[in-house]
């Protein structure tokens, strides 16, 4: 009998390597059983209960073969993979391995009604998932009791609303960032399916860094080691998050480029690549800065799920800025919007300090309620101009920048069988959803853009009815062909709504900074309103007859209109009485910023007041 050893492997190194040298360069032991060949591998967790675990309870085999097929006959790669998670971690865990199927890390039903919604198959609201799903819970608001598989796509019968390219594009591209696949095989993207995907770390260039002799360190698509950890590094978590909202990405303060790859690298060759695109290096978070992970932010409810299927990921949102900062008329709760504590945070007099989860650093985290340390401008926001604080998320100020990513260009190759996301087959079922074993049940897309851009990034009215960021997101051009022959070019859908398929949608950058936007950015830049910055030229980027009615960046017109859609029901652009309203400011700040009244907002007295307006109407003429 093989020795008691942790071997919960999350996505096994035994499995992704080639055996025929080891039989050759081990011999079997009985004491060690399958520690003759993989001698040296970490202990996979230090809980007491897990101790006790042998390879066999989570990896399943044959523990008493004395030859490598035989022990390896039905093993489980990776133990955690959601096919079989319930007989091994769920033996123990049930719990959170339940919740994980309908956490939006699963169901991924928000990234599936937006495309949906923007290639005009369905409304806003949530239908589908990545496979079946019930609720656990049911009657908050912003979820559903169940979500069905969405369907498969067949270009050879019409579309309508149970066949559409959407689903497609979905089952081949962007269903990769879910916890029932593996990740896509590149640097930056390697990682393991189900509890793996977050618990068991991964390098951006995947090769292992452990103790192990069997493991070839040379070969990609391997942990760091065989080993658990409850710190979620922010890299493991830009495995997946690096594209839509990119927030994985612009916390650490990177935004890709247009592929230059400059500056060269000491060879005179271009940068190395990481999830398929380079990158420019631009200010990072100030809480990425301070030394604070996701983890610090994000509670276990949100990331593991805690029962309700969301239909967006805002709506399992808990944690506010609020929670730790408070406002100017209110302390902070150290509590979540659900009124969960945040146990790393604490209360001591005045001051409250946050302990870092993976660190234990303890930073201070200043407070708004009567802070008097804030300065002039700060307090003329958030104190004298109550209205920020009441209509305003704390991003739309404090985001430096946002990345915006402008015409999403789409190829389908209907001639091209490829890969499905959601549809793989192996004698090891735990490993289905690796790309290596996916079905070519779906068709080849590539992708492409017309241009990206960071600064400046537009405003409008979010789900929750308050002014936030908005970023395109995402503007889909669609062309088809079936090798070379072309059968759609360029297609922009309408959605539901009747509102053109190109998107702008809300959200919180991850890039804040202690210094917020200026007054003069958001009250006097038409960008910044939605309206465009009047430079990309549609009609000579696209060809005849196919470029959009409006500049990329135009989302809303000059009478309120709403030109693009939001996939987040009730999202909104500005409408004319807003952008009148915030227009009306910017011609007020000329004085509102002068010696004579400063940055308090309000002149001394009448004299005062009526002298600056002379002096404006002067200058004028």
């Amino acid at each position: 009998m093989m020795k008691k050893f942790t071997q919960r492997i999350f996505i096994s190194c035994i499995a992704l390597m080639s055996f025929s040298s080891l039989s050759a360069n081990a011999s079997w032991d009985d004491d060690k059983g399958c520690l003759s060949c993989h001698e040296g591998i970490e202990q996979f967790s230090d809980v007491d209960m897990m101790v006790d675990l042998s390879c066999v309870d989570c990896h399943n085999g044959n523990a008493s073969a004395t030859t490598l097929e035989a022990g390896h006959k039905d093993m489980w790669s990776n133990p955690t993979d959601l096919r079989i998670v319930s007989e091994t971690c769920g033996s123990c865990h049930a719990d959170e391995v339940d919740n994980a199927k309908t956490s939006i890390h699963a169901t991924m039903s928000g990234m599936i009604s937006g495309t949906r919604y923007n290639f005009g198959s369905q409304d806003r609201n949530s239908v589908y998932a990545t496979y079946d799903v019930k609720a656990l819970k049911v009657g908050r608001e912003g979820t559903v009791e169940s979500l069905k598989q969405i369907p498969s796509y067949d270009p050879t019968l019409p579309e309508s609303a149970t066949n559409s390219p959407s689903d497609d594009y979905l089952r081949n591209q962007c269903l990769r960032c879910h916890i029932w696949s593996d990740g896509h095989q590149r640097d930056g993207d390697y990682r393991a399916s189900g509890c793996a995907a977050c618990h068991v770390e991964y390098s951006n260039n995947a090769t292992y860094e452990g103790d192990d002799k069997a493991i070839d360190k040379s070969k990609k698509d391997r942990p760091r080691k065989h080993k658990m950890t409850t710190k979620i590094t922010v890299n493991q978590c830009a495995h997946c998050h690096n594209r839509g909202g990119r927030s994985g990405m612009s916390y650490q303060g990177m935004m890709e480029s247009d592929g230059y790859g400059t500056p060269y690298t000491e060879t005179g060759g271009k940068q190395g690549k990481l999830h398929g695109k380079h990158y420019n290096f631009l200010e990072a978070d100030l809480h990425f800065d301070a030394g604070m992970s996701c983890i610090d932010c994000h509670t276990k409810a949100e990331m593991h799920g805690d029962g309700y299927l969301y239909t967006k990921k805002n709506h399992a949102l808990e944690v506010r800025c609020e929670s730790c900062h408070g406002t100017s008329s209110s302390d902070a709760t150290l509590k979540t919007a659900r009124d969960n504590p945040m146990v790393h945070l604490k209360r001591n007099g005045k001051k409250v300090t946050l302990t870092t989860k993976i660190e234990g650093k303890e930073l201070n985290v200043p407070q708004l309620y009567k802070n008097k340390e804030l300065s002039e401008e700060g307090y003329v926001a958030m104190v004298k101009i109550a209205s920020h604080m009441e209509k305003m998320e704390c991003s739309t100020c404090h985001a430096a920048w946002a990345p915006q990513c402008y015409g999403c260009h789409a190829t389908q190759n209907v001639g091209k069988p490829n890969g499905d996301w959601l549809n793989g087959s192996s004698d090891d079922k735990s490993a289905e959803g690796k790309k290596s074993n996916l079905n070519k049940e779906a068709f080849s897309w590539s992708e492409s853009r017309s241009y990206v851009r960071w600064e400046m990034p537009a405003l409008g009215i979010n789900g929750r009815g308050k002014v936030s960021t908005f970023v395109p997101g995402c503007q889909v051009f669609l062309t088809q062909v079936d090798g070379e022959k072309s059968i759609i070019n360029n297609k922009i859908y309408t959605t539901t709504d009747g509102t053109s398929g190109l998107s702008h949608n809300p959200i919180q950058p991850h890039t804040m900074s202690k210094r917020s936007r200026t007054c003069e950015e958001c009250h006097t830049n038409p960008k910044v309103l939605g309206l465009g910055s009047g430079v990309y030229d549609v009609e000579k980027n696209f060809p005849e007859g196919q470029a959009p009615a409006f500049e990329l960046e135009r989302f809303v017109d000059e009478e309120g209109n709403q030109l693009q859609s939001t996939s987040h029901e009730g999202a909104r652009p500005f409408n004319k009485e807003e952008m009148d309203r915030i227009s009306r400011v910017g011609s007020c700040l000329a004085c509102h910023g002068s010696d004579e009244i400063g940055t308090t907002g309000q002149a001394p007295n009448d004299i005062t007041h009526n002298k600056v307006i002379r002096k404006m109407a002067e200058n004028g003429n």
